[in-house]
């Protein structure tokens, strides 16, 4: 009851039923898995998607942390709870480094231009390179950027904090102030426009590691990987110097990186450098598959030049002669004059395993007996 009836005519078959989710076209079933398996898998990044992709999340980015509520009196109680919480452990060492770094004048800065600059300078170089010359590990490197940064957001809502050059009743040193340098966002003319009390996780750290990480991974040059190591211990240096941040902002900006590598591997399900570097171009009107050294066009193999005695003939890289030539002469006995290592390899007639055979040119040998 219910059930619907269809007749067939005689000498005629039916058709099987499509699956569910299959195609109208002979192309077959489109499952979730394989759906989903394609969005996952690397693509060859596209310029101008990644410029304005960069663009558009920086300029979020940078709304949503100045429009967070600059709570002054809990960011301020936060600041104390550190630096007690620090110099209970026995590592409050900021405001030391701080006086130190400040009474070189040069010292301090080029801190201060390192902190202004760097951090954006280095980050993009970073991109770059891996645009260039790891397509294939690209995306999944961003979104270990992106999604560290995006997590750093919700850090200065929940956890406001004053850097210690703010704090009250404190010795700290603001060098930028001090030394009128143009190097921090929330210092000098940048204060009415830069969330001050955003101190919480630092992304000066999360960023200079993350550019260290992937230079220490991918990179091939012994001095590049020592580079990118000493970037972001250097980072952590200008930022105590500097009293921009503690050291535990550090550990929030470590934490931050972690949580982006976790996420990337989640939807790659590898690390960037155990994914490709290079991948398929699915551009249309180019599509190939591009290897390390290679333009993506075929390679026509170069004819290698033989030698056979004193003649010189072209083959191609199968090892027969280039059609349209003639077959090579008979190879002729060397010359007096030739050097004994040129005769060794230019002469046929040289002894075999089962006897000698002589050389052309040469008298055989004459066996001789003793009277």
């Amino acid at each position: 009851m219910g059930e619907t009836t269809v007749k067939i005519p005689e000498g005629t078959k039916a058709s099987p039923t499509p699956p569910s989710g299959a195609t109208a076209d002979e192309s077959g079933p489109v499952s979730r898995t394989g759906r989903q398996r394609r969005i996952r898998s690397p693509r060859r990044p596209r310029i101008w998607f990644e410029i304005l992709l960069i663009a558009v999340s920086y300029w979020i980015y940078s709304l949503v942390r100045n429009a967070v509520p600059e709570q002054k009196a809990e960011a301020l109680r936060n600041a104390d709870w550190i630096w007690h919480a620090e110099r209970a452990m026995g590592l409050g060492f900021e405001e030391a480094v701080n006086h130190a770094v400040n009474s070189v004048t040069w010292l301090v800065v080029a801190m201060n231009y390192y902190y202004a600059t760097l951090h954006f300078i280095v980050t993009i170089a970073v991109l770059v390179w891996l645009y260039r010359r790891h397509p294939g590990r690209y995306a999944a490197s961003r979104l270990i950027l992106f999604a560290t940064t995006a997590v750093a957001l919700a850090g200065y809502y929940l956890y406001p904090l004053a850097p210690p050059r703010l704090m009250n009743g404190q010795n700290f040193i603001d060098t930028v102030k001090v030394h009128e340098t143009w190097g921090s966002m929330a210092s000098g003319n940048f204060k009415a426009v830069s969330n001050q009390y955003a101190a919480m996780p630092s992304m000066h750290i999360g960023w200079s590691l993350w550019c260290g990480l992937t230079i220490l991974a991918l990179a091939k040059a012994p001095w590049a990987k020592i580079l990118g190591m000493l970037y972001p211990a250097l980072t952590l240096v200008v930022i105590v110097a500097t009293a921009n941040h503690f050291w535990l902002d550090a550990v929030g900006g470590m934490i931050c990186l972690a949580f982006g590598f976790a996420v990337s591997y989640a939807w790659y399900r590898a690390l960037p450098h155990q994914l490709p570097r290079w991948v398929e171009d699915d551009r249309p009107r180019r599509r190939w598959l591009r290897w390390p050294g290679t333009s993506g066009k075929p390679v026509t193999p170069r004819p290698r030049r033989q030698t056979v005695g004193h003649t010189v003939r072209s083959t191609s890289a199968t090892g027969t002669a280039p059609p349209g030539t003639s077959s090579p002469p008979t190879p002729t006995a060397p010359s007096p004059r030739s050097s004994p290592s040129s005769e060794r390899t230019a002469r046929p007639g040289r002894a075999t395993p089962t006897g000698q055979v002589p050389s052309p040119g040469r008298a055989a040998p004459t066996s001789q007996t003793a009277p």
